[in-house]
């Protein structure tokens, strides 16, 4: 392997809830980890089983899916949905960062090309350079940018020919299997799925639970 290109959301940076969820926050309505963990698993498993959806719309689908699973707790509230999908799709909502990311980001650099390749609204760079994070990358292929929503094969090739590397020399790192683990395989390219949720554990395909974990990983593709 010599190059590395990763998700964004839900593999290195993550949604702050206050305001991903700040239209049922605003309306007294608390959700509950357990209610955001079962949202995450229906919209993966969904998402997988009726992958041969429109990939324009992957990303607008994928949290229609997500918000409408949460909401069927709270049926009074299903109004909030059109507002729920469009904090989740700001990138200004995903802010927050665990520890040790920039930490191993460097550390993989030293060995690999890094790149970011993202289903976003255009914003995902500048985000990227307001958490200190851009610095570790050579390329961020951002889909409101480049016109094209993974699993669409055009966005992968859009970060290949960035970093001129051979598909066949790349890995991907993502956390959904249709959308990233399929979209990079189509393109060629190696893939791992980051699973903190346990979502694929039964699935047999390459997998992490933390970002730490990936060289070793890495080591055995």
């Amino acid at each position: 392997m010599r190059a590395i290109f990763f998700d964004a959301g839900n593999t290195l940076v993550f949604p702050d809830r206050a305001k991903t969820l700040a239209p049922l926050i605003a309306r007294g309505v608390a959700v509950s980890e357990e209610f955001i963990f079962a949202s995450e698993r229906a919209a993966r498993h969904f998402r997988d089983a009726n992958a041969a959806g429109d990939p324009k719309h992957t990303d607008q689908q994928y949290w229609n899916i997500f918000y409408g699973e949460m909401l069927s707790h709270f049926p009074a509230h299903q109004d909030a949905l059109p507002e729920l999908v469009a904090a989740a799709r700001s990138s200004s909502s995903w802010c927050v960062v665990p520890p040790g990311t920039r930490e191993t980001l460097l550390a993989l650099k030293r060995k690999y090309r890094l790149g970011v390749i993202s289903n976003s609204d255009g914003g995902m760079p500048d985000l990227f350079a307001r958490l200190g994070l851009a610095d570790c990358f050579e390329t961020m292929i951002d889909s409101g940018i480049v016109g094209y929503q993974k699993p669409h094969p055009e966005i992968f090739q859009a970060a290949l020919r960035e970093v001129e590397v051979p598909a066949e020399e790349s890995v991907y790192v993502g956390d959904v299997y249709s959308i990233d683990y399929m979209g990079a395989r189509a393109a060629g390219m190696q893939a791992i799925l980051i699973d903190p949720y346990g979502t694929y554990a039964r699935n047999g395909v390459p997998r992490i639970t933390r970002l730490d974990e990936l060289e070793l990983m890495l080591a055995s593709l």
